[in-house]
């Protein structure tokens, strides 16, 4: 978990369940008469993406749809939606956010659904210096048929598993809107809130250290949107004495090396804040503060050296930052 609630606890209904390699927390402050069931649907939009989306089954419309990727494959809506975004981010970021890095994971070891504590040791098919034939070699054009509601992805196989996430915190939201005075979901970094929080101001989010540590590195007070991070601090492992991790850059075909530890993004929609977090930590420490202010992006990044940056976007909603990290 790379973003957690901070600040005193309120009337509230909550949930929480393990889905998508995480743990997911769904909160409904002030909650209504159908709190209850809303957080059941809610919950069920996690299954349904997971099991539409998951790399880890092989029976899975997505791994269907990559074990035969020059053809057409109905899916359903939950798969057929994450493709178009993966798409359409795929598009906007000019190709820093690209699916096809499956393989390159694979390769490195991360074949399987376990939450990865840094500095574990897997054991990889190949080097984990070898390069792989970057993804961004080519661009990436699926095959998107809105109608049937098919995909055809193309020359290689992807992984959904970030914008998976993002779009499931975007459809249980929607499942939230009535079930209270707000709400708050949780899914491993990628979050959204609605309406005051506990003190009616706002809900105060803590950044997680992606060094480790126990202690935030900021507090973000925010109200009706999304938020995500992408971090080094879970799933960074070894192999073949090299520190790896599921950042992939698709210029490089490699773990990203761009000299940043995590970064969080705001938007109103979770998967565009998904999307942009990692673009932004893949486009690295010398590009990320042009970048985030040419697209107008409340962004927060931690360097290599523990140190915090906010762009002019975020500097409204940091309420507090560690005074050993700016």
């Amino acid at each position: 978990m790379t973003t957690r609630e901070a600040g005193p606890a309120a009337a509230a209904q909550t949930t929480t369940f393990p889905a998508m390699a995480t743990r997911v927390t769904l909160r409904v402050a002030d909650p209504g008469p159908a709190a209850g069931d809303a957080l059941a649907a809610a919950r069920a939009v996690f299954a349904r993406v997971e099991a539409a989306c998951t790399r880890f089954d092989p029976r899975s419309p997505l791994m269907r749809a990559n074990a035969d990727r020059t053809n057409w494959h109905a899916v359903p809506q939950e798969c057929y939606l994450a493709v178009a975004e993966a798409a359409r981010a795929h598009r906007e970021t000019g190709g820093l956010f690209d699916p096809r890095v499956l393989d390159t994971l694979v390769a490195l070891g991360y074949d399987r659904t376990l939450p990865f504590r840094s500095g574990v040791t897997l054991t990889g098919t190949g080097p984990a210096r070898t390069v792989r034939t970057p993804p961004a070699a080519s661009p990436w054009l699926p095959g998107l048929d809105p109608d049937s509601r098919s995909i055809r992805l193309g020359a290689d196989r992807i992984d959904l598993g970030g914008i998976g996430k993002g779009l499931a915190v975007r459809l249980a939201a929607r499942a939230l809107a009535h079930a209270g005075g707000g709400h708050l979901i949780e899914a491993g970094g990628d979050c959204h809130v609605a309406g005051g929080g506990p003190d009616g101001d706002g809900w105060r989010i803590g950044v997680e250290d992606p060094a480790g540590g126990a202690d935030p590195v900021a507090v973000l007070r925010l109200a009706d949107t999304g938020c995500a991070t992408s971090s080094l601090r879970v799933r960074s492992w070894r192999v073949d004495g090299t520190t790896v991790h599921h950042l992939i850059d698709p210029r490089t075909g490699r773990s990203a090396q761009g000299g940043l530890l995590s970064v969080t993004v705001l938007d109103p929609d979770p998967v565009r804040a998904e999307v942009w977090s990692k673009s932004l930590l893949i486009a690295g420490r010398g590009r990320i503060a042009g970048l985030a202010a040419r697209r107008h992006l409340p962004a927060l990044w931690v360097d290599d050296s523990r140190q915090v940056a906010v762009s002019a976007a975020m500097a409204p909603y940091v309420i507090w930052t560690a005074p050993d990290a700016t």
